[in-house]
């Protein structure tokens, strides 16, 4: 097993929120996570607001001011940063906890040898129909939220959904010493592509990525995409940044029908910005070589802990019992500190 990059002592787990701007979906989520909040987990919520604590919580969450008009991103990196526990799990500002849904993503962690834990993302209203699990990029360097057939608004068995490369941005589990050893997030790939440009790094540390169906958070408002220009500057970044995790020919031959396909559904207004958004993105050498190298380090750091460096991923049987999401109202008061 790696050295922990830990203190010894750190909590199990570190709860970030983090906050680029909704009060009110803040507290919407710190209401689901302090009535659901395990035993000895610490709460983080990095705030890119103004935030006045109203309710007097700062005996049990501790708050991180990152700068005015910080990204969803810098917020998550602020958080992740003044985080202490041994895993970390993010859950944005709007996204709601459900009861016990920490648990089995804990017991994965305690094995040792799992970078990840992928958790389901349900309904509001509905904690059975599943909307969202974790994220992967295909070959050609093109972002696909992992989810149910188009359509399918009953129970899903996980283990027959599209396996994700990583979570969500908003809503995962993480081992905390991945996340120092790689930096955490890049905004390079923007918020809309920060959990994609995460899915190589997954891939080269080798640690496993499990998806677990009994860990269920309720979904909250997505990233959009961003314009024409940014989604094609962004894009291809993350194919180049994620190409070492892959092999050279066939990535090359789907990233030009990947480029084909973007300029066709951007048309008409956008094809010209986007294609010009790529061109800049292509031309970005000297991000690429650096990118390359801290990929080939983290392949080298779980390298003396296994026989080989094919990186899995395990669907966990669904449990006989599955907590249901506690409805809450965004207007439910936060519980005063004494």
């Amino acid at each position: 097993m790696a050295e922990s990059l830990r203190a010894a002592g750190a909590p199990e787990l570190s709860v970030v929120v983090p906050a680029p701007g909704d009060v009110a979906a803040l507290e919407e989520t710190l209401v689901s996570v302090l009535e659901n909040r395990p035993p000895e987990a610490e709460v983080v919520v990095a705030l890119g607001c103004e935030y006045a604590d109203p309710w007097n919580i700062r005996d049990e969450v501790r708050f991180v001011q990152a700068p005015p008009g910080a990204s969803l991103t810098a917020c998550v990196n602020l958080g992740v940063a003044a985080a202490a526990g041994r895993v970390v799990h993010v859950l944005a500002a709007g996204w709601r906890a459900t009861a016990g849904w920490t648990d089995e993503p804990l017991a994965h962690f305690s094995r040792g040898d799992v970078a990840a834990v992928v958790p389901l993302v349900v309904a509001d209203g509905d904690g059975d129909r599943v909307i969202a699990a974790g994220v992967r990029a295909t070959r050609g360097g093109r972002k696909i939220v992992t989810a149910p057939a188009a359509g399918r608004s009953a129970v899903v068995d996980p283990a027959r959904m599209p396996r994700p490369a990583a979570p969500l941005l908003e809503a995962g589990f993480w081992s905390a010493d991945l996340l120092a050893a790689c930096g955490g997030f890049s905004a390079a790939c923007g918020d809309w592509l920060a959990d994609a440009d995460m899915a190589a790094v997954l891939a080269c540390d080798g640690g496993e990525v499990v998806l677990e169906p009994a860990s269920r958070v309720i979904g909250g408002s997505r990233r959009p995409r961003p314009s024409a220009f940014t989604a094609g500057l962004q894009a291809e970044r993350l194919f180049w940044r994620s190409l070492a995790a892959q092999r050279l020919l066939p990535a090359l031959v789907a990233h030009g029908a990947e480029v084909l396909r973007d300029a066709v559904a951007a048309a008409p207004f956008g094809t010209l910005p986007l294609i010009i958004g790529r061109l800049v993105g292509l031309l970005e050498f000297g991000g690429r070589t650096k990118r390359g190298r801290e990929l080939a380090s983290l392949q080298d750091r779980r390298e003396p802990e296994r026989a080989d460096d094919t990186p899995t991923l395990r669907i966990d049987e669904a449990h006989r019992r599955l907590a249901r999401p506690r409805r809450r109202s965004s207007a439910a008061p936060l519980k005063r500190s004494a």
